[in-house]
């Protein structure tokens, strides 16, 4: 897959993609459903398949103090959308020049003349232009006067209920990720490289992957059954294992973040970077009367995870 991250200077072998447009954090169902319209095209016109997407999120440019609400890093949206087969990935600045242009400007300027685009394919809520002015219709007639195509994709439901970012976000923060996972499509990902960390749970018999979550919306803070694929570095494979997302009470820590232990491993991982799948949600965090506590709770923790990790399909 390739990776453009400026819609000027595009070489015109590289143009004439059939795109999907949006800011597809987490690669719903319902984003797939837009994606697969744009494969369609694109596998009719023998062009690529591209997807537009926005570095960072608009949400984070014009609000930039705002609790934490991505589901995905950029690492993590271009993993899966490398998984579905794009071949191309258009990583646009969100910045004051690209969010200052009008519904018009964005669609000749950006759409047809910088990226080339052949065809484009959005969802029926798409906006786009300055103040969200532009509007599907509007983007329709901007296609028939710059010359590329639209379709415009209806809303995803599943068991009745319509798959959106928001749902997902608020299963998760309840913890329940596999409730997640059915609206995603795939399970709910944190990747990131392991950081070195104060070393405490290798002292405890359980030796842990550090990994920030700084920028993400937070999971239900507790302990997981979780699939963990090494994506660099001599000990790359996937691997079933135990997490903990949070504060780590028992230590006074205050900075949350994922702390993974993989189990049958044995390796340095420091500064490789990780894909953690949550498959389950075990319990909250605790603090413990002691170590030895904890240590039996992280041994039980373990035993429940590889027997719910073991009855997956």
């Amino acid at each position: 897959m390739k990776t453009f991250t400026d819609w000027t200077g595009i070489a015109d072998a590289d143009k004439g993609a059939s795109a999907a447009i949006g800011n597809f954090d987490g690669v719903h169902l319902g984003h797939q459903a837009v994606i697969d319209i744009a494969r369609s095209e694109a596998a009719r016109t023998h062009a690529p398949l591209g997807i537009m997407t926005f570095e960072p999120h608009p949400r984070e440019f014009f609000a930039p103090d705002a609790p934490p609400f991505r589901l995905m890093s950029a690492e993590t949206k271009s993993h899966r959308l490398e998984k579905l087969g794009v071949d191309q990935l258009y990583q646009l600045p969100f910045d004051a020049r690209l969010s200052g242009l009008s519904a018009e400007e964005f669609a000749r300027d950006v759409i047809a003349d910088g990226l080339g685009l052949s065809h484009v394919v959005v969802g029926a809520d798409f906006c786009f232009g300055k103040g969200r002015k532009g509007t599907v219709d509007m983007l329709r007639e901007f296609g028939a006067r710059f010359g590329f195509g639209v379709t415009i994709a209806e809303l995803v439901e599943t068991a009745g209920i319509e798959v959106s970012s928001t749902r997902i976000r608020t299963a998760l923060a309840e913890g329940e990720v596999r409730h997640a996972a059915a609206m995603l499509g795939h399970w709910h990902r944190i990747d990131g490289a392991v950081r070195h960390g104060d070393k405490r749970g290798r002292d405890l018999g359980y030796p842990t992957a550090n990994m920030s979550i700084s920028g993400l919306h937070p999971p239900r803070f507790g302990v997981y059954a979780v699939k963990a694929d090494i994506l660099t570095g001599p000990h790359k494979g996937s691997y079933d294992g135990a997490a903990n997302i949070g504060h780590r009470p028992m230590f006074g820590e205050n900075v949350p973040n994922l702390e993974t232990f993989l189990f049958d491993f044995a390796g340095d991982l420091y500064d490789e970077h990780l894909s953690v799948a949550l498959v389950e949600y075990l319990r909250p965090e605790a603090k413990f009367d002691s170590l030895d506590a904890l240590v039996r709770q992280m041994d039980a923790d373990c035993a429940r995870a590889r027997e719910i990790l073991a009855a997956l399909p």
